[in-house]
């Protein structure tokens, strides 16, 4: 079966129930590190350089990291969603700002590693200190973010790109997406910006509204045009991807 487009989702509060890179500062990092969250809040720096000053206040040991992996939860409609995908022919990869050893740990206990994960990298430089890489940061990274996630929506010719995601890591990504299924403050952002979107609360409730999107588009060659919602839900057009 060929695919029609590429399923891009993200993981923080998207898959995972919480921020978990947030969980992980809260339990693990001197409290400076809320002086820097405070500092990107306010526009002061990117996400990148935020990223990359947090963790460098954590202190634990990789024990104690797979420990908090161990305790992290996913939606529990997840596993269903991709499962149907995967029945589907539909290519999944999991975007991410936060922390490949994180995501990944996760989505393996919860029998999902055989996922592509494209996140920043965590890696061990002491007993207890860690530094973050940026294998997929952008110089003209319009948010200046660790993961630059339109960049991978704008990339070279392909097919196109669908994203389910939650929050302002996926802003840019929206704008660049041939469809968004939107949850939380990633709502408000396309409403904002006019993106043509699905609002979700959980995977529950996206697997039925993503296979009523399926079904009511006609059979699609690859690379064709998404087919959006014009007036809600029940109601599509066609935008192209050019």
């Amino acid at each position: 079966m060929s695919a029609e487009f590429q399923v891009y989702i993200d993981f923080d509060g998207t898959i995972s129930l919480q921020d978990t890179t947030d969980l992980l500062l809260e339990r693990f990092a001197d409290p400076a590190w809320l002086d820097v969250e405070a500092e990107w809040l306010r526009g002061a720096i990117g996400s990148r350089e935020c990223l990359r000053r947090q963790v460098e206040l954590l202190r634990l040991t990789p024990e104690a990291l797979d420990g908090f992996i161990a305790s992290v939860r996913i939606d529990p409609g997840v596993p269903a969603f991709m499962a149907f995908c995967r029945a589907r022919g539909l290519p999944v990869t999991v975007l991410s700002d936060g922390l490949d050893r994180v995501v990944s740990g996760v989505l393996r206990q919860a029998g999902l590693g055989e996922l592509p994960v494209l996140a920043n990298r965590l890696e061990r430089v002491g007993a207890e200190h860690w530094a973050l890489r940026f294998p997929h940061a952008r110089a003209e990274c319009r948010a200046a973010s660790g993961h630059c996630k339109c960049a991978r929506l704008t990339g070279p010719a392909g097919l196109p790109g669908l994203l389910i995601g939650d929050g302002r890591s996926d802003f840019c990504a929206a704008g660049e997406a041939g469809f968004v299924f939107a949850k939380s403050r990633l709502i408000a952002h396309c409403e904002a910006e006019g993106i043509a979107h699905q609002p979700f609360r959980d995977f529950a409730e996206l697997l039925p509204r993503f296979l009523a999107w399926l079904e009511s588009r006609p059979h699609r060659a690859p690379n064709a045009p998404l087919a959006v919602p014009a007036k809600g839900p029940h109601g599509w057009r066609e935008r192209s991807l050019a």
